[in-house]
């Protein structure tokens, strides 16, 4: 998961579906990968121009490997001689600036949701009905030479922002440079917004991003993890940075495999002496996340009405001091681990808890396991709504016809005995081709491939093709 989000595979995973289906993958930028599209992308950004003289662009550059906004800088056109600088030095992804977004209280922010991804087969994923909205520190202005470098007014990354000295911390979750998403929500919806066309535009986007994502991951998935495991064996939560545009258009920015769970910051006290503070924020949005998840995910479904930690119970009350909460959560998780302990060996429940709705009800009544649990967060989106997404699973039926046909072993090299499995499994062989023929039809084949990467070694086809462009 990790290398499927970093900047250039995220990027050639959504080009490949914007390539099929331009107008469902609208919400991400244009995007070219550094340095090997580099001439590409002069040559469209000169023909672009070219036909429209006022079209005036900013671009910003995101090193591959970078987080927390480091290495991230703005450029107005490919001869910027800091771009030179990054083609020598790292990998990168130049993108199309969005210059016209959302502003409140004339700041732009973005936002940061939480996304579970419960399962591969079957695909299951789950959206936090809350998320974190991330402001920048210096009002906004659209971009032009001058204020390029200005930081704190183009980018939202909290790890940059923290460290302005207008950056506000705020004992309130609809103020200060971190608020909740729901109250920006609130807020939109006092002025007439649509809020509903927000959040429905919003998953849509999270699933198409999922849905571009999921064939390779299943892939991998399927090499690596033992066929015939009784249900999932791992899950993982994503966290998806989402701009709005000022028409209120979500934006992908990028998606994170690990984002920080973090529910305090660092205070000054005095020079150098520094204090962790509870983030109300963070508390509020990240604790029902983890909570939650956990929940979804036990396998066993038993009930342990005396073994959650008390400080999950209501969010009216705050949480007690940090120290407190460790040592309350070592205890707890001491009592989890007695239990779980005995329930060992035993069969697993036959019928799952139902998800979403159903589980929030159930939790919210006395006679539930976990009645005394606030509702679920985690709000399901697929396969709650397959039925209008399904169309888009193109390459992900192309995965299942790779893993079925291919039978794939914990390998992603089609060796001369999977080639064997695919002639059979496809019924491809009769009575005039004999095996020994098949063996030499895949010596042919590989040496074929073979001579045929060595022509395009500078190209995009080659080894390090995705593998269903080398079918």
């Amino acid at each position: 998961m990790t290398e499927m989000v970093r900047k250039i595979t995220l990027s050639r995973a959504v080009r490949i579906m914007q390539n099929l289906f331009p107008e469902e993958y609208n919400f991400y930028p244009r995007s070219w990968i550094l340095p090997d599209e580099f001439q590409l992308f002069v040559a469209q950004v000169r023909m672009v121009k070219d036909g429209d003289p006022s079209w005036k662009p900013t671009f910003i550059v995101k090193p591959d490997s970078g987080c927390q906004g480091d290495g991230i800088y703005l450029i107005k056109d490919p001869s910027d001689i800091r771009l030179a600088g990054t083609l020598q030095s790292r990998p990168a992804v130049v993108q199309e600036y969005i210059c016209k977004p959302l502003l409140i209280d004339k700041l732009k922010f973005d936002i940061r949701l939480y996304v579970l991804l419960k399962s591969l087969e079957p695909l299951e994923i789950y959206i936090a009905k809350d998320g974190l909205s991330r402001f920048c520190t210096e009002p906004y202005q659209e971009p032009h030479p001058r204020n390029l470098h200005h930081i704190f007014m183009h980018l939202t990354n909290y790890s940059l922002n923290i460290h302005s000295g207008n950056f506000v911390h705020s004992d309130s979750t609809s103020t200060g440079s971190k608020r909740t998403f729901s109250s920006i929500l609130c807020r939109l919806s006092s002025k007439g917004v649509d809020i509903k066309k927000v959040w429905s535009d919003i998953i849509s986007l999270v699933i198409k991003t999922v849905i571009a994502l999921t064939p390779e991951l299943r892939v991998f998935y399927q090499s690596d993890i033992p066929a015939g495991r009784p249900g999932p064996t791992c899950f993982q939560i994503l966290g998806f940075d989402i701009l709005l545009m000022k028409n209120l258009k979500p934006i992908l920015l990028e998606v994170n495999a690990n984002p920080s769970m973090r529910i305090e910051h660092e205070q000054e006290l005095s020079p150098g002496v520094f204090e962790n503070v509870p983030s109300l924020v963070d508390e509020e949005v990240k604790v029902a996340v983890i909570r939650d998840t956990l929940r979804l995910m036990d396998p066993f479904k038993k009930k342990r009405e005396n073994h959650f930690p008390d400080i999950y119970m209501d969010r009216k009350h705050r949480f007690p001091p940090v120290s407190d909460r460790m040592s309350s959560l070592k205890l707890q998780l001491s009592k989890l681990s007695i239990v779980r302990s005995q329930q060992l060996g035993k069969p697993l429940a036959s019928k799952e808890e139902p998800p979403d709705s159903d589980l929030a009800s159930a939790s919210a009544g006395g006679a539930s396991p976990e009645g005394h649990l606030p509702s679920i967060c985690l709000k399901q989106v697929f396969p709650k709504y397959a039925k209008q997404f399904n169309y888009l699973r193109l390459v992900d039926r192309m995965a299942n016809l790779f893993i079925r046909f291919l039978g794939i072993k914990g390998t992603m090299k089609l060796g001369p005995t999977g080639f064997r499995t695919f002639i059979r499994n496809c019924k491809l062989s009769s009575g005039s081709l004999s095996m020994a023929a098949v063996d030499i039809l895949y010596i042919d084949i590989t040496r074929r491939w073979n001579s045929m990467t060595v022509v395009h070694q500078d190209s995009e086809i080659g080894p390090g093709l995705p593998w269903w462009h080398s079918g």
